[in-house]
């Protein structure tokens, strides 16, 4: 787990709906689909850009599941950082204050 906080913010280049408490979303870079999970998807309607991770996990995670602060941090932090990896979603150090605007279809 980062000593830093960190923020996360969704890629421009996506489409994503909820179905069924549930986001899809689709890339637009090789319109590749994902499916997320409850809890990744309380994650990605989050992703704000200004609140760090880890008042996400604590405000919006840990309310919503009963899961451990610090196992909840540690998943959000890898589940994060593998989306970026695939380029739908933005992870930073420091705010990502360009990312008011939602990605298309985003609620």
């Amino acid at each position: 787990m980062s000593d830093k906080e960190r923020y996360i913010a969704r890629a421009t280049n996506v489409a994503a709906r909820m179905i069924g408490g549930e986001v899809m979303i689709m890339s637009g870079l090789d319109s590749s689909l994902f499916s997320l999970n409850a809890t990744a998807s309380v994650l990605w309607q989050a992703a704000d850009g200004v609140t760090p991770l880890s008042a996400i996990v604590a405000q919006r995670i840990c309310n919503a599941f009963e899961v451990d602060p610090a196992e909840a941090l540690r998943d959000a932090e890898e589940l994060a950082e593998a989306l970026a990896g695939h380029g739908i979603l933005r992870l930073s150090d420091s705010p990502i204050p360009d990312a008011g605007a939602p990605a298309r279809g985003s609620p």
